[in-house]
């Protein structure tokens, strides 16, 4: 593998939108998605009310990487060979002496079946974007909740965050076109589904709130990067836009961030895709919809055209771009409240262990850091930060060959490359 990458290089380039070509203002965006998931826990399942109260200094408790085991109300952060660094049951930070007494000095496990960030299970979840992350506070304290009532309870809180999540990202809150007119229908049948409708409107707390206020929640893209990608666009690229969301949130979303024209910039864009599963799943599982009015219509048996389209697969957006550069090959992969470090964690990427109990405490890599250099090609803080550089700038890549910090740009963090002393946990 060669040691260095280039987007001259590249035939086409894809974009993920939210918190990449979109930014969101994250103090104020997890406030508004841990109030909405408590919201609904407190009056529709009948969780503790306390839970709608959060200390400033709960915020802390927020780390990306975590891993909760529902199994017992845990929370951890694993090394990168699966051995547990720290933990907490609930907010309540468990000693090195308690973690060995609950998981021994091993790998946790559950470790094996982890596959990439995106792993899911019925024992597990592990909390890796910003979308899901003021839950992990929320689900916490839950564990808090219900251990003052009954310390030997058990936590089948899950199914009702899942609840939570699914009413709070409920796509039909952020516009109520998403009723379809079915034919002759009568008087009293419009009647029933407007009232459905407006009730599937006022559902939720996120998207009607986004909506309402997007200069609240949402960062205008710089110009710096705007001009890159008209550059990208000029110099023959073909730009892809994918994301999970649905047609009329990415359409705010881009409207907000790259400004009305956003269109003219991609070439394909593709919404509701779900990810991961886009690039799992085979087609015939989650084929492409055309859309109308930002409505899913008639489902493609494969792509024969660039375009806007909802769901699909990778398999056939792959057929589609080796169609359009006749170059593709085939690929190997397929506030002041929320801090950027975690006192109670530490370090998102490096962290300490002792082999035995009465060793001295090494520096090791965490599974989140692993899971970065596994499957990057580079990693940068922003597109901001390479948005001035040359097209045919060479990036040192990740590789066996490099070191693990190699891949960095356009710097490795700090943690990584000038280890800080921590405390003894």
């Amino acid at each position: 593998m060669a040691r260095s990458f280039s987007l001259a290089a590249c035939e086409v380039i894809g974009f993920d939108l939210d918190h990449t070509l979109c930014r969101y203002n994250l103090v104020e965006s997890s406030q508004l998605i841990y109030e909405s998931f408590a919201e609904f826990m407190v009056a529709e399942k009948g969780y503790d009310k306390e839970l709608l109260n959060v200390p400033l200094e709960s915020w802390d408790f927020c780390c990306k990487g975590l891993v909760l085991d529902m199994e017992d109300g845990n929370f951890l952060k694993l090394a990168q060979d699966g051995t547990i660094l720290r933990a907490s049951h609930g907010t309540k930070h468990l000693t090195s002496e308690e973690i060995l007494e609950k998981y021994g000095r091993r790998e946790w496990k559950h470790f094996k079946t982890m596959s990439g960030m995106v792993s899911r299970s019925a024992k597990y979840y592990v909390y890796d974007n910003y979308f899901d992350l003021p839950g992990a506070l929320l689900c916490a304290r839950i564990v808090d909740s219900l251990n003052q009532h009954n310390a030997s309870q058990k936590y089948d809180f899950w199914k009702d965050m899942i609840a939570a999540i699914q009413h709070n990202y409920k796509t039909s809150a952020f516009k109520g076109s998403h009723f379809r007119k079915p034919c002759g229908v009568t008087g009293s049948t419009k009647k029933h589904q407007k009232k459905a409708r407006e009730q599937e409107e006022n559902c939720g707390t996120y998207f009607p709130e986004v909506k309402r206020n997007p200069d609240k929640y949402i960062q205008s893209c710089p110009e710096s990067v705007k001009k890159w990608l008209r550059k990208l666009k000029d110099s023959g690229k073909i730009l892809l836009l994918i994301t999970s969301s649905h047609s009329d949130y990415c359409r705010l979303l881009c409207e907000h961030t790259l400004g009305n024209d956003f269109a003219e910039l991609f070439d394909i864009v593709i919404t509701n895709a779900l990810k991961p599963g886009f690039f799992s799943q085979p087609p015939n599982q989650r084929p492409f919809r055309t859309l109308e009015n930002d409505e899913e219509q008639e489902v493609l048996l494969s792509l024969d055209k660039p375009g806007w389209y909802s769901q699909g697969n990778s398999s056939h957006l792959y057929e589609l771009l080796k169609k359009i550069t006749g170059k593709l090959e085939p690929k190997g992969h397929h506030p002041k409240s929320l801090h950027a470090v975690s006192k109670q964690w530490g370090s998102y990427f490096v962290d300490t262990i002792a082999a035995t109990e009465d060793a001295a405490e090494t520096l090791v890599r965490t599974w989140p850091c692993k899971c970065v250099s596994a499957y990057s090609t580079i990693t940068i803080p922003s597109i901001e930060s390479i948005a001035d550089l040359p097209l045919d700038y060479r990036f040192t890549r990740f590789s066996s060959k490099n070191s693990v910090i190699a891949g960095y740009f356009p710097n490795p963090p700090r943690s990584l490359s000038t280890p800080q002393p921590m405390a003894t946990k």
